[in-house]
């Protein structure tokens, strides 16, 4: 799959759940978090995505911490729009000079000079995505970043961001459990633009099912394998990004890549 011009493995990583509980602080074991950031990619991860608001501002600084600098090819996808006052709360602020100060300091952690993907985290009700989304224009010609995106968003608030800039992903959740960002879906296959399903496994009902079950117990996988496979078999623009703060489990999410539903399981699952 490309985004823009950068060719990307459909498999990426969340690097959310490498910080703190509640995705908040500093994890309980730094060094544990940088090998699982190195791990994923030694299993193949040239594609991973973070926010400034995980942590916040922590999981931008682990990347940093545990691979940079970065090898040839990685590309590192970052969001701002969000802010967190507290543990619980994800606050919208979309306000330009609010977001011209997040894409400074993802900059300043991932140490780097451009970002590979930068996308709007979220649309803020009290300031029009066209406002919001014209400092990531204005950094995009700066050459701070390299490719934009949008996370969160319908199709008609895709229209309204593709006349402001050239959009090349959009990120909301998608899973088996919950499709109702199908029409997004649709819409990024048509535009030929990624599709970044946030909270890919969904919630443990749809992994429970009879049917994941049985396909799991057919193909000798796990069901969180099959619930990814089932992704990758939905779209071409589909680029799955399981996160997780366990080596165990992120070994376990990449050997999805090797799982080829048949049209029966596929059926199963529609």
């Amino acid at each position: 799959m490309k985004i823009g011009e950068l060719e990307i493995n459909r498999l990426g990583f969340g690097a959310m759940r490498i910080c703190g509980p509640q995705i908040w602080g500093p994890p309980k074991d730094r060094a544990q978090a940088h090998r699982v950031l190195r791990r994923a990619l030694e299993l193949g991860v040239n594609f991973i995505d973070t926010a400034d608001s995980y942590g916040p501002h922590v999981d931008e600084e682990l990347i940093a911490e545990a691979l940079h600098p970065y090898p040839k090819g990685l590309v590192i996808a970052t969001k701002g729009g969000l802010v967190r006052p507290s543990a619980p709360r994800w606050d919208e602020n979309g306000r330009p000079e609010h977001l011209r100060k997040a894409i400074e300091g993802s900059l300043k952690r991932l140490k780097v000079e451009r970002i590979d993907l930068y996308q709007l985290h979220a649309i803020d009700p009290k300031v029009p995505l066209e406002d919001s989304l014209g400092p990531l224009a204005d950094a995009q010609r700066a050459g701070k970043i390299r490719h934009i995106g949008v996370s969160n968003f319908d199709v008609a608030e895709l229209e309204r961001a593709r006349k402001v800039a050239t959009i090349v992903s959009v990120q909301n959740e998608y899973n088996l459990g919950n499709r109702e960002s199908e029409p997004v879906l649709e819409r990024c296959e048509k535009l030929g633009i990624a599709f970044l399903p946030w909270y890919p496994l969904g919630a443990g009902a749809a992994l429970r099912s009879a049917a994941v079950r049985k396909i799991s117990a057919k193909t000798k996988t796990t069901p969180a394998q099959v619930a990814l496979a089932w992704l990758l078999a939905k779209s071409p623009v589909m680029v799955p990004i399981p996160g997780t703060g366990s080596i165990a489990h992120l070994e376990e999410n990449m050997g999805a890549a090797k799982l080829t539903l048949s049209k029966e399981d596929l059926a199963a699952l529609a």
